[in-house]
């Protein structure tokens, strides 16, 4: 029987819960019984050992978080001759006398965190090289504009997983001493933006757990459509969750396989997953690549000059560290480096047709890299140029929204035959929390990071280019920052079509109802916006410009068109559960109750309410 030590967990906990929700939360605790698989998170294990097989598992946290609780219009440009005559400025348009159809629904977004798509994750992988928590460690450093909530490593040394993880960035999470306690020659690592999990400690990769086999730690990029439908299955049998994050069903998939051996449980496991997943798992003696059947999130794979084999999200990861590039890791294709069978390749499961992101052209990766075979720099410039064909105008000076406007600014320069200037400066220094003075600053969160040049603006007709429009609410703030600095006329240029859908493939996005395209047309958000024209890049140039493998592409954000229907979403579902809001010492979250728990605690809710319109004290449930 494995010996499991843990410190820091209580064996009492005070759990404050709505009254009306008692009953559902008592059958949600008694749902924790045994499991085939412990989950190592970072926040519930605290410099803790676990050993099965004389094998042992180390982790490290930089907190002590403990809680026993898991908790498209065919015409995509909209013009007006005259600001001054338009009648339509974005703060007309919000005006409460105004009637627009919006104004709330804008108010309501104002309160939210931003307005850009978040970037996902990022994976990288080392097998062969002494240094391999340090090459992690940098690979990630070049991956983190793909996830800046929280970062770690895990090496493998002498039949033992060490495990670093913590909240922030990189730089924040790892330090000389750190790194020092991640010996090895083998890693895996990930930066994190949550898309399926609360942005808490517990939730950081990669994920380390034991099981009667050995040690197994995972890092995934990527989101699961089917990931309550299986994590309600494996709590029937008696699973344990430590996390809300859709990747430790992998974990538990693999743990309670009956196949043999570990390539075949892992095969076994990803036959039931579906959606995106661009894995990186790290036992004491392999490396495994993973990668969906369509392709959805890249991975990549390169070599050093000493032969160490390295895996990442994209291909500047290898720069940085010097690994030439070999190849993608092909749709539903596995990888195996073992330290004792050396390299193998195998097809995971029946091909399917390729469905990349479009979006990591778009949006996601850097202008440096190379994904899906396709220069990441040259799609954007060539999006800027088509936008320059398809929607023209009179102006003075092009300018980017930074930083991933820029590339694609130069393309409508080129093609338009107008100067590019920097009509925008962001600061790379603005952390994710700041003290507003007292005296509100309109557009103050915009204005901490873009500060318009008013020597480039004054007096001038601008074409502003961004790389897309979620909500909207940055881009009215965009506008009138550019007019407040001088500029006579504001065109905005998107270089992407119109959202209209939800990403369900691992981008957080929100739902459809929240994005601006699907609830406005183009002239209709023109003038929310504020600006003298606004014109998308048109979905069918897009297409155009992929050529033969346009089909090889997933657009469903722009064309509804999902490679794999979107069913059974945490996205979904987290709008309709019931939250049964539980607050514990270090923890503060909530417990998913089922449907036949939610009607339980309807009911109880509504019996206490007729005892207290009777005059009668409600019942108090322990």
């Amino acid at each position: 029987m494995a010996a499991v030590h843990v410190s820091g967990l209580h064996t009492a906990h005070s759990c404050t819960v709505a009254a009306q929700n008692n009953f559902a939360a008592e059958k949600a605790r008694g749902r924790l019984s045994k499991t085939p698989c412990a989950l190592s998170s970072s926040s519930s294990v605290s410099r803790g050992d676990w050993v099965w097989n004389s094998k042992s598992v180390k982790v490290e946290s930089r907190k002590g978080l403990c809680s026993p609780v898991a908790a498209a219009s065919s015409v995509s440009t909209a013009s007006v001759g005259d600001a001054e005559h338009d009648g339509a400025s974005s703060m007309e348009w919000l005006s409460p006398t105004s009637g627009n159809p919006m104004e709330e629904w804008l108010r309501r977004s104002e309160e939210r965190e931003g307005d850009a798509w978040r970037e996902e994750c990022g994976v990288v992988a080392i097998f062969g090289d002494p240094e391999a928590s340090r090459l992690c460690y940098l690979s990630l450093h070049a991956l983190q504009h793909r996830g800046q909530e929280g970062a770690g490593i895990v090496t493998a040394n002498e039949n033992t997983l060490h495990a670093v993880t913590g909240m922030g960035l990189v730089s924040e999470v790892f330090n000389e001493s750190k790194l020092k306690k991640l010996p090895g020659s083998s890693a895996i690592g990930h930066v994190r933006y949550a898309t399926a999990g609360a942005s808490v400690l517990k939730n950081v990769q990669p994920f380390v757990a034991g099981y009667r086999f050995g040690s197994l730690a995972v890092a995934h990029n990527g989101n699961l459509v089917n990931y309550s439908e299986l994590r309600a299955k494996l709590e029937e049998n008696g699973s344990i969750f430590n996390t809300s994050s859709d990747t430790e069903v992998i974990l538990h998939l693999i743990a309670i396989s009956k196949k043999r051996p570990f390539v075949a449980r892992l095969v076994d496991a990803c036959e039931q997953l579906e959606g995106a997943y661009s894995l990186v798992f790290l036992s004491e003696e392999k490396v495994v690549a993973v990668r969906d059947p369509h392709g959805f999130r890249p991975l990549v794979m390169g070599r050093k000059s000493n032969g160490a084999y390295v895996f990442a999200s994209e291909t500047c990861a290898l720069d940085l560290i010097e690994a030439e590039y070999v190849r993608e890791v092909q749709p539903g294709e596995m990888i195996v480096i073992d330290k004792n069978e050396g390299y193998s390749s195998s097809c995971l499961m029946p091909r399917v047709e390729r469905k990349a992101c479009i979006f990591e052209h778009i949006y996601f990766a850097l202008p440096n890299s190379v994904v899906f075979g396709r220069s990441v720099y040259g799609s954007r410039y060539a999006y800027g140029q088509i936008l320059a064909e398809t929607a023209p105008v009179e102006c003075d000076v092009v300018i980017a929204v930074p930083d991933s406007g820029v590339v694609a600014a130069l393309g409508y320069a080129d093609r338009a035959g107008v100067p590019f200037q920097q009509g925008l400066i962001r600061s790379h220094y603005v952390g994710r929390t700041f003290i507003e003075p007292s005296q509100k600053i309109r557009d103050f969160g915009v204005k901490l990071k873009l500060a318009p040049v008013a020597e480039v603006l004054k007096g001038k007709r601008v074409v502003v280019i961004d790389d897309s429009i979620v909500r909207g609410t940055t881009s009215i703030k965009i506008v009138r920052l550019l007019k407040e600095a001088g500029a006579t006329e504001v065109h905005m240029r998107i270089a992407s079509p119109p959202i209209t859908g939800s990403c369900y493939y691992g981008v957080d996005t929100p739902s459809k109802e929240e994005l601006i395209s699907y609830r406005l047309n183009v002239e209709d958000t023109r003038k929310v916006l504020g600006a003298n024209s606004l014109a998308f890049l048109p979905l069918e140039r897009l297409r155009g410009m992929l050529g033969d493998e346009a089909p090889k592409f997933c657009d469903a954000c722009f064309s509804g068109d999902y490679a794999v229907p979107p069913r059974d979403l945490t996205k979904l579902k987290e709008e309709t559960m019931k939250p049964v809001q539980v607050i514990d010492e270090g923890f503060e979250g909530k417990i998913e109750a089922t449907p036949e728990e939610a009607l339980a605690a309807e009911q109880e809710a509504l019996a206490a309410k007729k005892e207290a319109s009777a005059g009668q004290a409600p019942a108090v449930v322990a």
